[in-house]
């Protein structure tokens, strides 16, 4: 897949690839883009329009992911934009599959035995989802943002003592383990009377969540992690 360059069209962009609109949103830019430039979007709102590009570049193409070059932006820069994702996640996509699965089930014959399993086990992964979001909030993510000042000014970390576990080395990511599984309960296990366009609702909201939820997870332990470990080294 070509990479998006400064001088595309923004709006061609977000027209060949809709998936996009929730990214850009988390660079607080809407809709109603008219003829601008990639670049004139991103001087508007006052962003790195590299850092911008590798966002969105990354988020597209899975093949694409320039580990050097996204470690060369500042911590703060990724920090903000995982946070807003974040956000996007506990506001607004769990909230979505919550909503169809809700619709999915009152439309189905009452008494289906599978869609209560199913409901049961989105509750499960809705709470450990949100559980890892509120620890970003409120730990991990100050605590990067702590580091990173700590080794600029050079002065006392106000989070020492908290040690954070070595997330690169997790071989599957929990959350989007429970993503598939609970793709994989609804298409292997569903049964009974229910209705086939809220299944599929449901089912690509999860797909796009899952999506999301992987391409945020390589910024979160290919380039987070390893940086914060490097920081770490060079402030003890």
């Amino acid at each position: 897949m070509p990479l998006i360059s400064p001088n595309m069209s923004m709006s061609e962009v977000v027209k060949n690839h809709l998936a996009l609109i929730p990214v850009i949103n988390r660079f607080n830019i809407r809709l109603g883009l008219g003829d601008k430039s990639v670049k004139v979007v991103c001087e508007e709102h006052a962003l790195d329009v590299d850092f911008f590009l590798t966002v969105i570049n990354t988020f597209l193409n899975e093949d694409y992911f320039p580990e050097k070059k996204l470690k060369g932006f500042h911590l703060s820069e990724i920090i903000q934009y995982l946070t807003r994702t974040n956000q996007y996640y506990s506001r607004y996509q769990v909230p979505n599959i919550e909503r169809h699965l809700d619709s999915l089930i009152s439309m189905s014959q009452a008494g289906n035995s599978s869609l209560e399993v199913i409901r049961r086990f989105f509750g499960t992964f809705k709470r450990e989802f949100l559980a890892r979001i509120e620890h970003d909030d409120q730990v991990w993510f100050p605590y990067c943002l702590s580091i990173a000042r700590e080794h600029e000014t050079r002065e006392s970390c106000q989070a020492e003592g908290i040690h954070l576990s070595p997330e690169q080395e997790v071989a599957e990511d929990p959350i989007e383990a429970l993503l598939g599984d609970l793709e994989n309960l609804i298409i292997k296990h569903l049964s009974g009377n229910y209705n086939d366009n809220l299944c599929y609702a449901v089912l690509f909201a999860i797909g796009s969540l899952e999506k999301d939820v992987k391409q945020h997870n390589r910024i979160r332990y290919r380039i987070v992690t390893p940086m914060v470990a490097g920081l770490e080294k060079l402030t003890r």
